[in-house]
């Protein structure tokens, strides 16, 4: 069984819980995700900056902090593609993406679905520390990188954040940004199964997930 589903433009959320109190934390405003990842994500650029030992130049900064920023568009990419998109097998497995993701799809103007909730985004910013932690570290011999490229990965993430709730409630008419909003559009209304990419269509180029125009 797919997890795309019949679009629903009522104004009325979908309910996923019985629980008002469940339910509650089914809905996200966008301002709630700028008030926590924004001070993380200054907080590893500055720590990356002000700890920096003497002698050691910090040039490697903004480098890293751009390596976080390509590296997110890559998770951006995978996530949405592979995690996001899964094909469940199960009813119950079905279930759980659909409130995953597919209810985005089942409902894409819903002003409260469209960031990701904290419940999903916190175990995963933990996780993806614990990654650039071990190969900075251990692998790159380079933990001065740790801080930085965090830093550019979730500022990465909150521009995608952003951008994804913009692309459903502004007008982007112009530029890139409009170019941003068209490709998403096309996603949810014309290819579910392509145009992953939401802050850039690079990956969907790169593993031909992009179609031709």
């Amino acid at each position: 069984m797919s997890n795309h589903f019949p679009t629903n433009h009522s104004d009325v959320p979908i309910r996923l819980f019985k629980s008002d109190f469940l339910e509650f934390f089914t809905h996200i405003s966008p301002l709630v995700v700028l008030l926590i990842w924004l001070p993380v994500g200054l907080y590893f650029l500055i720590r990356a900056i002000i700890t920096l030992p003497a002698g050691i130049s910090g040039l490697f900064i903004p480098v890293a902090f751009l390596v976080g920023l390509f590296l997110w568009t890559l998770a951006e990419y995978t996530l949405h593609r592979f995690l996001f998109h899964f094909e469940a097998k199960s009813e119950k497995a079905q279930k759980i993406f659909f409130m995953f993701h597919g209810i985005h799809h089942a409902q894409p103007q819903c002003k409260t679905r469209l960031v990701m909730p904290p419940i999903l985004s916190i175990p995963l910013a933990a996780l993806f520390y614990g990654f650039f932690y071990v190969i900075f570290t251990f692998l790159l011999k380079a933990p001065l990188w740790i801080a930085p490229t965090f830093s550019g990965f979730i500022l990465g993430y909150l521009a995608y954040d952003m951008i994804h709730y913009a692309t459903h409630h502004f007008a982007m008419r112009e530029g890139y940004l409009k170019y941003l909003k068209r490709y998403h559009m096309q996603h949810h209304y014309k290819t579910p199964t392509k145009r992953f990419g939401v802050t850039s269509p690079i990956w969907d180029s790169v593993f031909s997930t992009k179609p031709a125009e």
